[in-house]
């Protein structure tokens, strides 16, 4: 591999001819391709190789029997033998494969025939990082609805500017914490607790906290309790994705992983609903609802005691074997589980030929140093700002509070936020379906116009101030815009955010990078819930959401310069989509645009611009052909 992460291909200047590296058992020979020869075969500006395709398909299984034999899992020597030569081939094509059981045959047929197959234990581990989602919006939400009375319960309504900053201060530390001091727990926590043990110390954190903001005696006891609840949020918003996207199979990874957002929105709805439940208890409304969000992190912490721990997080920590047992309980067979488990280990020892023995500090270095990671943290980073910048959380934060102000009354400021989660759970579940065969980049690029739009009618129909025989003018397209906004949202930057950044670092830098894009997210979250309540006097709410709508086409562009397309690939593979230099992706991409308005405007029968990249075996097929 080389040194930029690019496993057999050499990028060709202006003044070169294009090269590709087709490579042998040795993998020493070049066959150079003419420039006209491959702008006719192969498009592609990168090679997604596959390491196992370097040697032949006898050689490949011996050295995974040699592997299986050397870690303690000699009773899987054969099914290992024969799982290399299947990840050897692209995916689909296991009949090629000869010596396979007839029972592997026929697993290897039905998964490639229903993507969705799996065991319980893999559903049940997912469904549970899902429930961890699930705290988050939980926690987002009870603050919501406690806006519109804590702050009369300690006096801060009565202290003009200096109040608006304490309550923004109070919503905005979870997020700040999150931020800048619980996601860079991630990697120790991580290290000697295990992907399970850090949910189940950060559940922990997360039962005890909400229950403290109920109990607050003061506004400094709130304080206190959610900055304490920000660090367990931050840390586990690291982790959670990332154990999701290392137990997921690479064709429904996007889906399933995606489960974290979609269980956000629901912790959001179900906040709403525990608001709208405790509305009418005298005085202590919004200690109970604040302290509702407890609940799904009982659960959490409970149900985590039952999953299997991350099988690359134990490869990573030198339990191979162990490593294994856990794959094989979150894959339909034992073929299925050795093919990508070894396919795993492959990559990851090429990974550590260029950071073995790196330190903390050094491998969150090279989250910025090494061209390959940096550019997937470019993309991380983008999607984790973006989603802050496109205005949803001012929703989250603070929907209670805009529909009080533009005419409706508490109860009914607090229906109209349920159905705002309503909304968001519902739209979320079409992505579920549309994220790996659209892709992530796709759906954001094709949502963020749409929220630009929505968001500033949304601001524009506050100007209208008309008398209460006329309010539902007023309100209700205000309530409408707003919803359509969280439609685009949901389809769109809402899913993708977490998913992406879990899982376009390397293994060896998944911790840090996944740390430092929380942090992004996090603490631009608590800027946002700082400042809005200031920003909402100061600008009026129509100039902060105007100034919101601005900010969509900003993430807009941020997006179509760095976030690369990730779909239907393994996390190993996606080494090769990062390895491309940011100028020739730019290049590709601003081909695409005269493409889509001959295509699908002025409706001309043209072939696709070249893409990215291409697979190594499709790509010497059409070479030699």
């Amino acid at each position: 591999m080389s040194k930029d992460g690019v496993a057999g291909v050499d990028q060709p200047t202006h003044d070169e001819k294009a090269v590709i590296r087709e490579g042998d058992s040795s993998d020493n020979v070049d066959n150079v391709v003419e420039p006209t020869q491959r702008r006719k075969s192969v498009g592609a500006m990168n090679i997604v190789e596959n390491p196992l395709q370097r040697v032949s398909a006898e050689q490949a299984s011996l050295d995974a029997q040699a592997f299986a034999h050397k870690h303690g899992l000699e009773e899987y020597a054969d099914v290992f033998g024969r799982a290399a030569m299947i990840a050897r081939e692209d995916p689909g094509q296991h009949g090629v494969v000869s010596g396979l059981l007839d029972d592997e045959m026929a697993a290897l047929d039905y998964e490639w025939g229903h993507k969705w197959h799996g065991p319980k234990m893999l559903w049940y581990t997912v469904g549970l990082c899902a429930v961890g989602a699930a705290t988050q919006g939980w926690d987002q939400t009870g603050s919501n609805g406690a806006n519109l009375s804590f702050p009369q319960e300690f006096g801060l309504d009565e202290m003009g500017s200096r109040g608006e900053w304490i309550i923004g201060l109070i919503n905005a530390i979870i997020f700040l914490t999150a931020g800048l001091i619980g996601a860079f727990i991630v990697d120790p926590l991580n290290h000697y607790l295990g992907r399970r043990g850090e949910i189940f110390v950060t559940g922990v954190c997360l039962t005890l906290t909400p229950i403290g903001s109920g109990l607050a005696q003061s506004w400094q006891g709130l304080f206190a309790a959610r900055f304490v609840m920000g660090i367990g949020i931050g840390a586990k918003n690291a982790t959670v994705p990332i154990f999701s996207s290392e137990v997921a199979p690479a064709r429904v990874r996007g889906a399933l992983v995606m489960f974290w957002q979609l269980w956000v929105t629901a912790g959001i709805f179900l906040g709403f609903c525990a608001n709208v439940i405790v509305k009418d208890v005298p005085k202590i409304a919004w200690r109970l609802e604040l302290g509702s969000a407890f609940i799904p992190s009982l659960v959490l912490s409970i149900g985590v005691f039952f999953c299997p721990e991350s099988p690359r997080w134990l490869m990573k920590h030198g339990k191979i074997a162990k490593g294994f047992r856990s794959m094989n309980k979150l894959r339909a067979h034992p073929i299925i589980a050795a093919r990508d488990y070894y396919y795993s280990f492959v990559i990851y020892e090429e990974e550590k030929l260029t950071a073995a023995g790196a330190g903390y500090f050094r491998r969150m270095w090279d989250c910025f140093a090494i061209p390959r990671i940096r550019r997937s943290n470019y993309g991380a980073s983008t999607v984790m700002i973006a989603q802050q910048m496109c205005g949803i959380n001012i929703m989250s934060f603070y929907s209670s509070t805009i529909f009080s102000e533009a005419g409706y009354s508490h109860n009914q400021a607090l229906f109209a936020s349920l159905g705002y989660g309503a909304i968001q759970v519902v739209f979320t579940i079409p992505t579920l379906f549309l994220i790996d065969t659209k892709g992530r980049r796709t759906l954001c690029m094709w949502t963020f116009p749409g929220m630009c739009i929505f968001l500033l009618a949304a601001g524009l129909s506050l100007l209208n101030n008309g008398d209460d025989a006329s309010r539902a003018a007023k309100v209700g397209p205000v309530v409408l815009f707003v919803y359509l906004f969280t439609i685009c949202y949901c389809l769109g930057e809402g899913p993708v955010a977490f998913q992406y950044s879990a899982e376009v670092f390397p293994t060896i830098q998944r911790e840090q990078g996944m740390a430092w894009a929380v942090a992004v997210n996090n603490t631009f979250a608590g800027v946002l819930s700082l400042t809005f309540p200031r920003m909402r006097t100061v600008m009026t709410p129509t100039g902060a959401f105007g100034f919101y709508a601005g900010l969509n086409l900003v993430a807009w562009f941020m997006i179509f310069c760095f976030v690369r397309e990730t779909k239907q690939l393994t996390l190993e593979e996606l080494d090769q989509v990062f390895s491309v230099p940011t100028k020739d992706f730019l290049s590709s991409e601003l081909q695409k645009i005269p493409y889509v308005f001959k295509r699908h405007v002025f409706r001309k029968n043209i072939p696709p611009p070249p893409s990215t990249i291409d697979r190594a075996s499709h790509t010497e097929k059409m070479v030699s052909s």
